[in-house]
């Protein structure tokens, strides 16, 4: 690729202020100045994100860009690399998962610097080196999101999270919404690159959009970790595209280009165009490794992101492969984690929060502290159990901690100034129900007719394991509820009108309209479906799953008994009683049938299916022309098959479309699994009676 440069792009060096008016360009014009203007858009990305060294002012970057946006838009000339594409595309109907290219694998870690010295005795050991012959890299161990990125011919082609190490969820079109995340390469780059990088929200983003959120009243992030994960997992890349992640690239996961150290692949990556962080060090030895390492701890403060400690690996990577990996960790890498953060201060009041399920979570409103850098005000108590072996009452004097360096709470009592403990209260805070213990949790008996559980009900019920109604998010259930328009039960959704909409702030005609149309798709769903929905306790779209083909009707479900509850696979004993008081409820009773009223009779999950793929099971790779991922399970499980996410011997079929997973292909064969492409695995659903 040509490098735009001030001599050949007047876009670069001090760009125009001002243009002429789009309309009056002719078609090769607009092309030429579209080709310009991106070129000069990726220049000064590249100083800013890679280089730290901005040459133009935002307000002009940001007149390029506009410029660019109004040029395709006008002449529909918008090409798949182009900067205006971080502004975000279409809205997905899933996040789907593909295979990584290589093993996304976790690090061994440990607070303590014999952990280290440990960890650096036994590489010695291994590979049998003297003292000047490992030499280590050590680097931030970012608190943010674990993305997988692919580059072919230089061109950005696929993202994916670290999911499960082995497939991950494919957020392609989201992470192209980030500015530090080129769709091009620069330079003399490889035919094939795929990197690994981390998806974070610097901390001065993360406040300032925060405020935002409240100022629009809608709930802050609690953290900027969560921030990061909840932005690239949404559906709608625009969402995504205004939430301010940023990425830092650190490993090389396979190239086209041979590397001999993780050191040149970290001053590799930046001429490329890909972002490292300016923290990372090569150290000669274990001893170094632990300076830096307490040097950085030393800095933290003055990071504009999370970090929970650094990350120590060997640099020589002919020695990486030597030492190989276990099933879930690289064993030549090792992560020193910092100290939780903990502070001192004051519980100023107790409050009871009630949780989707009904479950009673103690929070302690604290005397504001800052802990490492963060204000907090509130913490988990964990649970009444845990608030009675602390003995902690409301003035005490209390340590407070974050949990993996994010989540605060109450660690210990350090000045009792109270008597006694906090009592838990007997009745619901929110509907004054009675509150039921089961074990050390406690749990308001309110079931959906309680106001705390039905916001979160309801948020439930449209989202992705639930009905996946389009357009009711969180934010947008808190408004209807606040507006009166669901009052008592789910129900209350579908006597929405969109007149009843259009006069709330933020909603239009069309915004309603799409609501209503959404709403009224919904009815008549898939019994498996409206059981994962309705939030009975443990029962996620697996279990609602098992007991849909079990039982067939939703009105054999309700009246089971605990016996034939617990035969169901995948269900025992206590997640069988908690089904069953779910549907005892007299509560739930009313709202369950009011609900059944309104959206009409479910669908059985076997209406048009059966037991034709019974005993079977199967593994799907890749991506298949006519299914998404999946619908591909889902069609399988509703005639009676298994699909599973790995090939054993007890594998019947891996069904491979395009790209399909090095590893799972080569499981099926060490494994005798007959692998079938689309084709033939749709002529085994025909000859099976299943198309």
């Amino acid at each position: 690729m040509a490098e735009a440069s001030a001599d050949e792009n007047p876009y670069v060096e001090e760009p125009p202020t001002d243009f002429a008016p789009v309309e009056q360009l002719t078609e090769n014009e607009a092309c030429e100045q579209a080709r310009l203007l991106r070129e000069a858009i990726r220049f000064h990305d590249y100083q800013y994100y890679v280089e730290n060294d901005p040459e133009i002012a935002d307000r002009t970057y940001d007149a390029l860009f506009t410029r660019l946006q109004a040029l395709e838009e006008e002449f529909g000339i918008q090409t798949e690399d182009s900067p205006t594409r971080r502004v975000g595309g279409e809205p997905l109907d899933e996040l789907g998962t593909v295979e990584h290219v290589a093993p996304m694998l976790s690090i061994d870690s440990g607070g303590e610097a014999d952990d280290v010295r440990e960890f650096d005795a036994r590489i010695r050991r291994e590979v049998g080196g003297q003292d000047d012959d490992v030499q280590y890299v050590c680097e931030p161990k970012f608190d943010g999101l674990s993305v997988e990125v692919v580059y072919e011919d230089g061109e950005y082609v696929r993202a994916a999270t670290r999911g499960d190490g082995q497939t991950g969820e494919d957020v392609t079109e989201n992470v192209r919404t980030i500015a530090s995340v080129p769709h091009r390469l620069r330079g003399d780059y490889p035919d094939y690159l795929v990197v690994r990088g981390e998806v974070y929200m610097p901390e001065d983003a993360f406040v300032e959009h925060n405020r935002e959120r409240v100022e629009r009243g809608e709930d802050p992030f609690a953290n900027p970790r969560n921030a990061a994960a909840g932005s690239l997992r949404q559906l709608d890349p625009s969402v995504t595209a205004e939430r301010p992640l940023d990425c830092f690239f650190f490993d090389v996961l396979d190239s086209s280009y041979d590397f001999a150290t993780h050191w040149e692949q970290h001053e590799t990556l930046p001429r490329w165009g890909l972002k490292v962080n300016d923290r990372s060090e090569r150290t000669g030895d274990v001893e170094e490794a632990i300076a830096y390492r307490n040097r950085l701890m030393d800095e933290r403060p003055e990071l504009n992101y999370e970090i929970d400690g650094v990350v120590v690996k060997v640099d020589d990577l002919a020695t990486c492969a030597e030492l190989g990996t276990t099933q879930r960790a690289y064993r030549w890498a090792f992560a020193y984690k910092f100290p939780a953060r903990s502070e001192v201060t004051t519980i100023r009041e107790v409050v009871v929060q009630v949780g989707r399920t009904g479950r009673l979570t103690p929070v302690a409103l604290l005397e504001p502290v800052d802990v490492g850098g963060v204000t907090v005000s509130r913490a988990s108590l964990h649970n009444p159990d845990e608030i009675e072996a602390m003995d902690v009452n409301v003035g005490d004097e209390v340590r407070v901690q974050r949990a993996g360096d994010v989540i605060p709470y109450v660690s210990e009592v350090v000045e009792k100034r109270s008597e006694g403990h906090y009592e838990f209260p007997e009745h619901c805070p929110v509907c004054d129900s009675p509150v039921e213990f089961d074990g050390p949790m406690a749990f308001c008996t309110g079931g959906l007719a309680c106001p705390a559980q039905l916001r979160r009900a309801v948020a439930y019920y449209a989202s992705e394991d639930g009905l996946d109604i389009e357009g009711l998010g969180g934010e947008r259930v808190e408004q209807l509820i606040d507006a009166g328009l669901v009052e008592d039960s789910l129900a209350d959704l579908y006597r929405i009108e969109r007149d009843d909409l259009v006069g709330l702030e933020g909603w239009g005609e069309i915004s309603a309209e799409n609501l209503v149309t959404e709403l009224e798709a919904s009815k008549r769903p898939r019994l498996r479906d409206f059981l994962s929905a309705i939030g009975i306790p443990k029962v996620g779209p697996a279990t609602a799953a098992e007991l849909a083909r079990e039982f067939g009707d939703v009105d054999a479900i309700r009246t089971a008994t605990r016996e034939e509850l617990a035969r169901v696979e995948g269900i025992g004993p206590k997640v069988a009683d908690q089904i069953a008081e779910f549907f005892e409820s007299e509560r739930n009773e009313r709202v369950i049938d009011d609900l059944l009223a309104e959206i009409g009779p479910l669908e059985s999950p076997d209406a048009d299916a059966g037991d034709e793929l019974s005993g079977l099971t199967f593994v799907f790779t890749g991506s298949l022309d006519g299914y998404t991922r999946g619908e591909a399970q889902e069609l399988v499980e509703d005639h009676g098959a298994n699909a599973t996410s790995s090939v054993s011997g007890n594998t019947d079929y891996l069904v491979a479309g395009e790209s399909p997973g090095r590893t799972k292909l080569d499981d099926a064969e060490a494994n005798d699994v007959p692998a079938l492409d689309e084709v033939e695995f749709e002529e085994l659903l025909a000859e099976r009676g299943v198309l």
